[in-house]
């Protein structure tokens, strides 16, 4: 018990090093080396922002006056110039500092591309946040189908590696969240959808988790369109009795129907937003408190300040773990229920659905059954 002691904490220690090293890098970009404050974060909030916001390149940390960026392409399309394609390192001068090129500025540390001569262009440049996307879809595809090849081979033998973590969490998600919701009989059809969501901002919100990764789960634009695919599946898959439901609610008097149709269409909207709001608030909040915390070291600047914000900081990473599973949960439970709405059949007089279909009743029967 002694020796696994001593390894435990000196796995503690360890971690505690590692994120008190990445503290030490974030933190030189609050301050300069003479300990000045560096003009282009102009201090804890401009810090905190810059790493939450998407920008046009990739910039990691910063050690002292060097700067370990990746640089993206700028792909711009205008009437008078046509296909234009460059590189954002093209706006950077010796010292790191952001300079105008061909008649363009990245503006907010990088953030906003502005034409400074009033030319009207399509920007369609790569991005920090979509070649994270990139860089979490290319993690997918090396997973996924190696583990299906592997079931192929032998389906009759036991889950390995990375299939033994992947098979549990597709049962739940069948078993758990797809038939409980649609019911047994039409969920097949929403799965590819529910596991792909699920997996997507599962492992985005990981990978955001790393130092000097980005936020793509807190941009509120990303959070929008996994938000409207699922308002998109669930208007096209209602069926004559989820429409109905909406115009004509059953039970209600004509006479209340100018004010329930006007709710109902109003609910329709509310669905997706809270979705979309739910996972951006959430994952931007969690990178905010984490940085926030990380940024009293250099705020202060007492050595005193290290050790309670590596603690605090490390439980928030964590708890952040925790978050990012839950977040891909939820939202995948979300559009399960949505899902199962609009497919659910009639139900008879006495209240009850018809058996089989993804209401209420029959869902504890349903998840016995599996």
């Amino acid at each position: 018990m002694r020796i696994k002691s001593k390894k435990t904490h000196r796995n503690l220690f360890l971690f505690s090093y590692i994120i008190l090293f990445f503290i030490t890098l974030s933190g030189n970009e609050l301050q300069a080396a003479d300990g000045e404050p560096d003009p282009e974060t102009e201090g804890a909030t401009e810090f905190i922002f810059h790493h939450i916001a998407d920008s046009y390149d990739w910039h990691f940390f910063t050690i002292g006056h060097t700067h370990v960026t990746l640089p993206l392409p700028l792909i711009l399309y205008s009437e008078d110039r046509g296909l234009e394609v460059f590189m954002s390192s093209s706006f950077l001068d010796e010292d790191h500092n952001y300079v105008p090129y061909k008649g363009y500025a990245l503006e907010d540390d990088g953030s906003h591309l502005v034409s400074l001569e009033g030319r009207t262009f399509y920007d369609f440049s790569l991005t920090k946040n979509i070649a994270a996307m990139i860089l979490s879809v290319i993690v997918m595809l090396l997973i996924f189908p190696a583990a299906a090849s592997r079931y192929k081979k032998a389906p009759n033998s036991a889950p390995k590696g990375v299939q033994a973590f992947i098979e549990p969490v597709v049962i739940f998600i069948r078993d758990e969240v797809a038939i409980p919701a649609i019911g047994k009989h039409k969920y097949q059809r929403f799965m590819p959808y529910l596991l792909t969501v699920f997996f997507f901002i599962l492992v985005n919100n990981l990978l955001g988790l790393l130092p000097g990764a980005a936020n793509v789960t807190g941009n509120i634009s990303i959070t929008l369109t996994l938000a409207l695919i699922t308002f998109l599946i669930t208007q096209f898959s209602g069926n004559k009795y989820y429409w109905q439901h909406i115009f004509n609610t059953p039970g209600v008097p004509w006479w209340l129907l100018p004010i329930m149709i006007p709710v109902e269409i109003i609910g329709m909207f509310t669905k997706p937003f809270s979705l979309m709001v739910r996972l951006f608030a959430n994952i931007t909040a969690g990178h905010i408190i984490i940085l926030s915390i990380i940024g009293l070291v250099f705020i202060f600047e007492s050595i005193a300040v290290g050790p309670v914000s590596v603690i605090f900081a490390s439980v928030m990473n964590f708890l952040e773990l925790l978050v990012a599973f839950l977040q891909a949960f939820v939202f995948t439970l979300l559009s399960a229920i949505y899902f199962g709405g609009a497919v659910e059949e009639h139900h008879h007089e006495e209240g009850k659905a018809l058996e089989g279909e993804g209401n209420l009743a029959p869902l504890q029967s349903d998840s016995a059954m599996v």
